[in-house]
């Protein structure tokens, strides 16, 4: 399919970027982006938060702030109780509330499977956008959230894992990118994006992309939910951490001493994970310690961008 070209596409389909950027004028440029989800919780307020979550990530990512959105729901009503759909939807609510953004409408339609998330708009100014592919050589790479959402899912779903986990398990899912976001933009961010399906390889390799560097992992530093090296040492590993190994373990190198939960964790499909940011080293120690200052404790400097020995991750 030829799309026509736009000089005005700041950013569109031929990059893999976290949302598309359409320039409206010297100074304003539209961020749209779209998402939703299955449920990975049983609570169903709980759901609606972080599916709005993951939603609304994207625009955070590419530095802009979300203004409005629309409502994207498919429910099958012969499963559940229409009463379950409107409290996803509270769900969603309170996130778009949390985050200044007007729901205009939205779609739904009857599916046998759940799913829900958000068409959203936002702004940027077009000299701002943040890329995913812009690190720079002697970057260092800060993650602003812990992994582990795919395995963790799993456990639960086995009713193996602990209940006094489950709690920071969803707090961190239905916790917006807002506020590492708008600390993050009072630095010289080179290069950001969001941990989701790919994992962190794999969004760590989209970084890599249209560029001639390695990242370099010191894997003791990668934040992890609790209960994720019990849940993983048990077997639980869901379907999408295999798949993305699969795709994408070629380009990943992993030291002898490197424990076996962050080889396995580095490719967990995360569900609204945490902003995954390249800045001058100079300056990351000062945005960690705001991050963390703000509340955003898991907040954690594990990587750094370097002389291209291959094109590859180094986990060390």
């Amino acid at each position: 399919m030829v799309i026509p070209a736009d000089s005005n596409v700041l950013v569109g389909t031929g990059s893999k970027d976290d949302a598309g950027v359409y320039r409206l004028s010297d100074t304003l440029a539209l961020v749209q982006t779209l998402d939703f989800i299955t449920p990975i919780c049983d609570d169903p307020y709980s759901f609606g938060r972080i599916a709005a979550c993951n939603s609304l990530s994207d625009v955070y990512a590419m530095g802009g702030k979300p203004l409005t959105a629309m409502n994207i729901v498919a429910f099958p009503t012969k499963k559940f109780s229409l009463d379950i759909l409107a409290t996803i939807l509270e769900g969603g609510q309170s996130i778009m509330n949390e985050a200044g953004v007007q729901l205009l409408g939205g779609h739904s339609v009857d599916d046998p499977e759940m799913k829900y998330g958000l068409s959203v708009t936002g702004v940027v100014h077009p000299d701002k956008v943040l890329r995913n592919c812009t690190i720079k050589e002697g970057d260092a790479i800060i993650l602003t959230k812990p992994l582990g959402t795919g395995i963790v899912a799993t456990a639960i779903k086995a009713d193996m894992f602990e209940d006094e986990h489950v709690k920071e398990f969803i707090s961190s899912m239905a916790t917006l990118n807002k506020y590492a976001a708008e600390i993050m933009l009072k630095y010289n961010v080179n290069a950001c994006t969001d941990v989701t399906g790919f994992g962190l390889a794999g969004h760590l390799i989209e970084m890599q992309q249209e560029n001639d560097f390695s990242i370099e992992i010191n894997s003791e530093a990668i934040p992890l939910l609790p209960g994720v090296e019990d849940a993983a040492d048990m077997g639980l590993i869901p379907g999408g951490l295999y798949r993305n190994r699969d795709y994408v373990s070629a380009k990943c190198d992993f030291s002898e001493n490197v424990k076996q939960i962050y080889k396995d964790v580095i490719f967990d499909p995360q569900t609204s994970g945490g902003l995954l940011i390249s800045l001058p080293e100079k300056e990351a120690k000062f945005l960690l310690d705001d991050l963390k200052s703000a509340g955003i404790k898991s907040s954690s400097l594990f990587g750094k961008v370097v002389k291209c020995k291959e094109q590859k991750i180094y986990m060390l």
